[in-house]
């Protein structure tokens, strides 16, 4: 027997909230990857965390609204 599930919806504000959040960190680790002072493992993961960032940015901004598909 399957269990219901709680799902909490977010409100628009919150969203907002962490798209500046997600797009600050983004920003910051671009920064970081391009400051030229990086092991190679810290670059690798300056430059996968700012990829990743990328995509939440991406997604929560068509969660507002915008047409352009994340997944693409």
């Amino acid at each position: 027997m399957k269990k219901n599930k709680v799902v909490k919806i977010r409100d628009r504000s919150e969203l907002r909230l962490k798209l500046e959040e997600a797009e600050r960190l983004k920003m910051e680790w671009k920064s970081h990857f391009h400051s030229g002072k990086l092991s190679t493992r810290d670059n690798a993961e300056a430059l996968r965390n700012y990829t990743a960032l990328r995509g939440v940015v991406k997604t929560l901004k068509w969660a507002l609204g915008n047409p352009e598909c994340p997944l693409e």
